[in-house]
């Protein structure tokens, strides 16, 4: 086997942070203290990135030694973070899991403002998919379900409960019919 080739790892993720598209950070995790231990630190490389894929159609960088997958919707920015030497399928994968997970999350209202209005459903999105830069989950069916959220093709409550009242009142009816 090859000395030189590294090691594997679970610990696939080194950083997931969402920008807006005037390079504001609504959301960044950081899973390596030793990369970037400051909050300056980071948002200086969160600026270098920023300004290196807003304007470009790719979906991979390669800057200051990490691989760097991301996808824009509408005034969002997705970033996924890894070593040099990681798989961009896996870093994909996760990103993409993130995606359709914000989708069917906000119900396909991917946007600034319906994020940071279910900013604390974001962060557990998150933390379902990635937990210490370990991969967990990559269906974000699975992930929608864990986090109980509703998505589009499930009934809203009220429907429900006014089905329920109105049901119970017409079966109320044929009771006092019949007696």
């Amino acid at each position: 086997m090859d000395s030189g080739a590294p090691e594997p790892s679970l610990y696939t993720v080194k950083a997931l942070f969402i920008l807006d598209n005037d390079d504001n950070r609504l959301l960044a995790k950081y899973y390596d203290p030793k990369l970037y231990p400051s909050m300056k630190e980071q948002r200086n490389f969160e600026k270098h990135v920023f300004n290196k894929t807003h304007k470009t159609d790719s979906e991979i960088a390669f800057l200051e030694g990490m691989t760097i997958v991301y996808k824009s919707s509408i005034d969002l920015f997705l970033y996924v973070v890894g070593s040099a030497n990681e798989n961009e399928l896996m870093l994909m994968t996760v990103l993409n899991c993130l995606s359709e997970s914000l989708n069917l999350m906000l119900r396909k209202n991917v946007e600034k403002r319906s994020l940071v209005e279910n900013l604390d459903g974001v962060f557990l999105v998150v933390d379902e998919i990635v937990d210490g830069g370990v991969i967990l989950e990559s269906d974000p069916q699975q992930v929608i379900q864990k986090v109980n959220f509703k998505t589009l093709s499930e009934p809203a409550y009220g429907f429900i409960l006014f089905d329920y009242i109105s049901g119970s009142a017409e079966l109320q009816g044929e009771r006092t019919q019949s007696a």
